[in-house]
């Protein structure tokens, strides 16, 4: 396969983010199976185009995107779905506790002022409420929600190549009470990530990390930072 994405895993990778494509976006990353691909969250709105452009020129099926997972409601996570949605005719998937940011755009939940972009609410597909499973062709991404740095923020693991692999987004915060943070349930959602066991963790912005290990000293470290 001809590389402007990255390998985390058999038919997991980063699409975008890092030097993928804008430094405002998130880290997106990419969930496949024969005729089905999942996008995992969208980036701040100004590299779609070269997120596609990655996607196409490693050879990945742009025809089989039909599903984009949100993580959380903030700009550099859900800038970008109006354009991918149009792009590939994708459903979008996120927790009801997030259709304010999403669906309405509130400026105080998105945080869009921070970048300067302006944001248009999209609509939410399916509607998640608890822990959900989403099906990508024959593989199970199982969506588990994590509040602590939103109420409806979610983190997504496969298990996928005898792996599971984890994308946990912003395990990182930060935490601002205009957004709902709230430190207390992030520890709880932080202790429900480590009982995953995963053996690679898709972060949000600082990339990832295995083996198993590495995960665990990861999340336990800002556990340790954070927790009261």
């Amino acid at each position: 396969m001809r590389k402007k994405v990255i390998e985390i895993a058999p038919c997991v990778y980063q699409v975008g983010g890092g030097r993928l494509s804008d430094a405002e976006d998130c880290l997106v990353y990419l969930v496949e199976d024969p005729g089905a691909a999942c996008l995992i969250d969208a980036g701040a709105g100004g590299s779609v185009a070269q997120i596609l452009d990655n996607m196409d020129y490693s050879g990945i099926n742009l025809d089989n995107i039909k599903t984009i997972i949100v993580t959380h409601g903030h700009i550099d996570h859900i800038g970008g779905l109006e354009a991918f949605k149009a792009a590939l005719g994708a459903r979008v998937i996120a927790h009801h506790l997030e259709l304010p940011a999403i669906e309405e755009g509130r400026p105080e939940l998105t945080a869009a002022p921070w970048y300067g972009v302006k944001y248009r609410g999209v609509k939410v597909d399916r509607v998640i409420s608890g822990d959900e499973t989403v099906m990508i062709g024959e593989l199970a991404l199982h969506c588990v929600h994590t509040p602590g740095h939103t109420p409806g923020s979610i983190a997504v693991y496969v298990d996928i190549g005898g792996q599971r692999v984890l994308f946990g987004q912003d395990i990182h915060g930060p935490f601002m009470k205009e957004w709902g943070s709230d430190l207390a349930q992030w520890k709880q959602s932080m202790e429900k990530l480590l009982a995953l066991n995963a053996d690679i963790l898709c972060e949000g912005h600082f990339g990832i990390y295995s083996p198993a290990n590495q995960v665990k000293e990861y999340i336990q470290g800002y556990i340790r930072r954070f927790a009261r």
